[in-house]
C-alpha cells in the first residue's frame, strides 16, 4: 500500500521535469528567432537629397544664393535672368527653384553687347593666333603672290612638310573667342599685389593702395552692375566686355559710374577703399563665361 503513493509521486515529478525541459528547448527557438525579424530595421529609401545635374543653361537655387551672386557666377546681367524667368521680385528666389541662366538658342541678351565699345588703337598690332591653312613656303612660283591675285597657269610644286612651329603657350582652360583676343587690357590700379589668383581661395588679385586712389576700367565695355548687393565684395563695379568676358572691381570707397554706362579702357570708374574688407585695396577679377580666370593671363607685364 505504501509503494503506490510513491510511484504516483515519482510519475508526477517525471512529468513536470519533462514539461520544463520541453519549454526550455522551445523558448529560444520561438522568441530569439522571431525578435530579429521584428526589430531589424528596414533598409532606407535611396538618397533623395543627391543634387541633380542641372540642364545646360539652367540652375537650381541653393541655400544662401542671391540673384546677383548667381548672375556673377554665370557671367550674366541679373536683369536678363529676371527677364528670362519672368521674376516679379528679383530678391524673392527660393531654395530649389530652377532658373534659366543663359538665353535660349537663337535668343540674344538685350543687356549684353556683342562687340566692345570703341577704344584707342593698340600701339602694337595684335599677335597672330594661328597660321593660315593655305600658307606656302617661299619659292619663285609663289613669291609676291597676293591673296586676291589670280592663280598662275604654271604648276606649283607640292609644298614640303612644314617644320614644327616654336613651342607656344599652353592653351587656356576656357577657349578664347575672336572677340576675347581682340580686347586690349591694362592694369586697373597702381600698387603692390598683396594676393594672387588662387581658384580655390582667391578668385582674382588684390592690389594695395591708398583711400581715394583711382580705379580704372581694365578694358573697354559696358557697366553691368554698380552697387553693394553681393556680400564680400563691398562697393562693386562689374564691366561686361563681350559675350564671354567681364571684369569685377571690389571694395571701392566710391563708385563714379552707373549701370548701363559705356566705359573706355583706362576710364576712372571708382575710388579705391576698404568696403567689406580689412584694408584699403582693390580686389580685381576677370571671369570668362562666368568662370574666374587668372588676370595675369590678360594683363600686360609690369
Amino acid at each position: 500500500m505504501n509503494q503506490a503513493p510513491r510511484l504516483a509521486l515519482l510519475t508526477l515529478a517525471l512529468g513536470l521535469l519533462a514539461g520544463c525541459n520541453s519549454l526550455t528547448r522551445q523558448a529560444p527557438v520561438v522568441e530569439r528567432n522571431a525578435l530579429p525579424n521584428v526589430e531589424r530595421p528596414r533598409p532606407g529609401p535611396a538618397r533623395a537629397e543627391e543634387p541633380k545635374q542641372d540642364e545646360k543653361g539652367m540652375y537650381t537655387v541653393r541655400r544662401g544664393d542671391t540673384l546677383l551672386r548667381i548672375a556673377l557666377d554665370f557671367g550674366q546681367n541679373y536683369r536678363d535672368i529676371v527677364a528670362w524667368n519672368n521674376l516679379r521680385d528679383p530678391d524673392d528666389i527660393k531654395v530649389g527653384q530652377t532658373l534659366r541662366v543663359a538665353p535660349e538658342r537663337g535668343e540674344r541678351s538685350a543687356n549684353v553687347q556683342t562687340q566692345p565699345v570703341p577704344m584707342p588703337p593698340s600701339p602694337t598690332p595684335p599677335r597672330k593666333t594661328a597660321p593660315r591653312a593655305d600658307k606656302q613656303p617661299y619659292n619663285d612660283n609663289v613669291a609676291g603672290t597676293q591673296p586676291d591675285a589670280p592663280a598662275r597657269n604654271e604648276p606649283v610644286r607640292p609644298a614640303a612638310p612644314a617644320s614644327p612651329a616654336p613651342s607656344a603657350p599652353a592653351p587656356a582652360v576656357v577657349a578664347a573667342s575672336d572677340d576675347d583676343n581682340r580686347l586690349s587690357w591694362m592694369w586697373p590700379a597702381e600698387g603692390r599685389i598683396v594676393a594672387t589668383f588662387d581658384e580655390g581661395r582667391n578668385k582674382g588679385i588684390d592690389i594695395a593702395g591708398r583711400p581715394g586712389q583711382q580705379v580704372v576700367a581694365a578694358g573697354a565695355g559696358k557697366v553691368m552692375y554698380a552697387g553693394s548687393g553681393i556680400r564680400g565684395y563691398g562697393n562693386l563695379v562689374i564691366v561686361k566686355h563681350n559675350n564671354s568676358l567681364l571684369s569685377a572691381y571690389a571694395h571701392n570707397r566710391k563708385i563714379v559710374v552707373k549701370e548701363g554706362d559705356n566705359v573706355a579702357k583706362g576710364q576712372m570708374i571708382a575710388e579705391m577703399g576698404d568696403s567689406d574688407a580689412d584694408s584699403v585695396k582693390l580686389h580685381f577679377e576677370i571671369r570668362q563665361q562666368g568662370k574666374p580666370v587668372d588676370p595675369s593671363r590678360f594683363l600686360p607685364g609690369r
